[in-house]
């Protein structure tokens, strides 16, 4: 019953010569879900990583970054372990190992299929991680690399975030929060109870973003994800089920993931944008990844009225940046 809508012309109908689909591809060996949407088939080819681990955007990025389907073919990768992948390979079978593997076989598959030498990719969040290392190691495969609230260092950004948060209580006089947040103790964490611990403070940073008066179109609205046609009953419900189980099994994983340390070259062009009001991930460790890393061609570039998600803050100039900066930079490089 699941399905991503067609892409409609002036008449009301499918438009001729573009792609809307939801389809499962066989990923190391498992049965793996995506979506593909573009005006013209022949346009270059864009893949999006979605934040979490655990975290599903099938109906987001198709409404946030539709003006994207005019110039790229876009793909969004439901990646173990979230939303229709949810039950793609054992939970226990998920490593970021994993998501670079089967990254790196999705790209040859695309590359493949729409007849083109290279792709972009574009991660969001913690799928910014992601993107680096999958473009650390198959730089041939990709034109360009575009991160966005980019993740460079796990366990100092939690670090960070709690002793913000905690901070941001105690003046507002949050005492309830104050106590949670010190019985709970300094992150990292593990075990069985990693996503409640880390969503205390995240949760309350991403409330304060939410009311940030500078930050325009703020907040998620997860309930209309939902409801997005791509995702069926069963969907639904592993689309809860991610961002609890699979964050909790693969995000102590991610502490030791330091991109200053591991991924200070890059043989592919970096674009970082980033929300000047981002107090998720700390824009402060990007600006120094950026400065530090060894690129052919690097641009850091600010949203001033954007949070951690400039992608949905300032979707018009994102998509305006990936037109007319990206695309055409690259294009003649």
């Amino acid at each position: 019953m699941a399905y991503t809508p067609p892409i409609l012309g002036e008449n009301g109908k499918p438009l001729v010569g573009s792609i809307a689909i939801l389809e499962k591809v066989t990923l190391g060996g498992s049965n793996q879900w995506i979506t593909i949407r573009g005006k013209n088939k022949n346009n270059p080819v864009l893949l999006f990583l979605a934040g979490g681990p655990g975290g599903t955007q099938l109906a987001a990025t198709r409404e946030q970054l539709k003006k994207l389907e005019d110039n790229y073919v876009v793909v969004n990768w439901e990646q173990p372990g979230s939303g229709k992948s949810m039950k793609a390979i054992p939970l226990k079978s998920i490593t970021p190992e994993r998501y670079i593997s089967d990254g790196h076989e999705l790209t040859q598959y695309l590359c493949q299929r729409f007849k083109q030498k290279k792709i972009y990719v574009l991660g969001e969040s913690r799928g910014s991680a992601l993107g680096i290392l999958l473009v650390q190691r198959y730089p041939e495969l990709f034109s360009a690399f575009i991160g966005t609230g980019q993740m460079v260092a796990f366990a100092e950004t939690e670090i960070r975030d709690y002793e913000l948060a905690l901070k941001m209580a105690k003046a507002q006089g949050d005492t309830k929060l104050v106590g949670k947040l010190k019985k709970q103790g300094l992150p990292p964490y593990y075990g069985k109870d990693v996503v409640w611990k880390v969503s205390s403070y995240n949760q309350y940073l991403g409330d304060y973003m939410t009311k940030n008066p500078k930050i325009e179109r703020p907040g998620y609205n997860t309930f209309s994800d939902l409801a997005g046609p791509e995702y069926g009953l069963y969907d639904k419900v592993n689309f809860l089920l991610g961002l609890v189980t699979t964050f909790n099994h693969v995000y102590p994983q991610l502490y030791n993931v330091d991109l200053r340390k591991q991924a200070i070259k890059l043989d592919v062009p970096v674009y970082f944008i980033e929300g000047r009001h981002d107090i998720d991930a700390p824009p402060a460790l990007t600006e120094e990844y950026f400065n530090a890393l060894k690129a052919p061609h690097k641009e850091f570039i600010w949203f001033e009225h954007s949070g951690h998600s400039p992608w949905i803050n300032q979707r018009d100039k994102f998509v305006d940046l990936m037109v007319n900066l990206v695309l055409k930079e690259t294009k003649i490089k």
